[in-house]
């Protein structure tokens, strides 16, 4: 068996971005992909999904954006970008290959598939993504539930859930974006918001946050820290009485020593004052015909989407 020198398990972002560096240094590697397609991940996100950050500090190494995509990448756009960086340097990854272990094998790693091929290499790369395999809490009573319940990795458009009354436990940046997809559709909205969020708007006054808090970040002695959090309470005034716990915690520190990202606001949040979407805290359980919370009692729902993460 001949030795691969750098092998690369995933053909998403983080799989073509270190592959397209590897191409750049003139270093040889093999790229496995479990699926048919690159960034086989953003081609099943929901419709409307765009990416949050700008697009000059979002695109893969040595390839920026072309200059025609907006300032916030589309789903599709970025499908088709990644299509195009594969194309670029010359990315061939050995498609319908699924890792299932990696083990130490003397001086390398020996990675062992689903069909039973095996893999040598020098270094490997594990590219498989923070976002893959869904999350699904359970709570007592689901069973008994009869409308539908899904995870939001197969929420696509809201037409489904068209006089529907809808649920979306979660309030992250997929949960608040599909509750604000369903709302803008004119669905019965709820959102479950059981802790304290960390909230940023996307755009202040046209511009990009991210732009403005990368300033921010240069002061000195936490003064841009202190900033950003007396703009953010100007800015959403006092969430409380809706429902919503601000954090204490600024999102530039939660994301610099957590690494968790902060609610970047679209206009959820503007929808939850109007009453368009209505919030709730945590499940006690269910029934038949819809959900009882801790504090509000029973309310019936027709569908539950569960926007409640994923493991590695």
């Amino acid at each position: 068996m001949s030795i691969i020198q750098n092998l690369i398990i995933g053909a998403g972002p983080a799989g073509l971005a270190t592959a397209g560096r590897l191409r750049q240094d003139n270093q040889d590697f093999t790229i496995l992909e479990q699926s048919d397609y690159v960034g086989n991940a953003w081609r099943n996100h929901y419709d409307r999904l765009h990416l949050h950050t700008v697009k000059q500090w979002s695109h893969l190494p040595h390839l920026p954006f072309p200059e025609s995509y907006p300032q916030y990448v589309s789903r599709q756009q970025l499908v088709d970008y990644l299509t195009n960086y594969a194309e670029h340097f010359d990315i061939k990854p050995k498609h319908g290959i699924e890792i299932l272990s990696i083990k130490k094998a003397g001086d390398n790693w020996e990675a062992i598939a689903k069909n039973g091929a095996t893999f040598l290499a020098k270094n490997i790369v594990v590219a498989t993504g923070v976002n893959r395999v869904p999350y699904f809490p359970t709570w007592r009573g689901q069973a008994d539930f009869k409308g539908n319940i899904q995870h939001s990795r197969f929420y696509k458009n809201p037409k489904p859930y068209a006089r529907q009354r809808v649920l979306v436990v979660g309030i992250g940046n997929t949960g608040a974006e599909i509750a604000l997809d369903l709302s803008e559709h004119n669905v019965e909205t709820t959102i479950v918001a059981r802790g304290e969020i960390s909230l940023v708007p996307r755009d202040l006054n046209g511009r990009p946050v991210q732009v403005t808090a990368k300033q921010l970040e240069k002061l000195p002695f936490g003064l841009g820290d202190w900033l950003g959090s007396q703009i953010r309470k100007v800015y959403f005034g006092d969430l409380s009485k809706y429902g919503l716990k601000m954090s204490n915690v600024s999102p530039t520190k939660l994301l610099r020593e957590t690494g968790k990202t902060p609610l970047i606001d679209l206009g959820t949040i503007a929808a939850i004052k109007a009453g368009k979407i209505k919030v709730v805290g945590d499940i006690d359980h269910f029934t038949e015909t819809g959900v009882v919370f801790k504090k509000e009692g029973a309310r019936e729902f027709d569908a539950v989407i569960l926007a409640t993460g994923y493991t590695a």
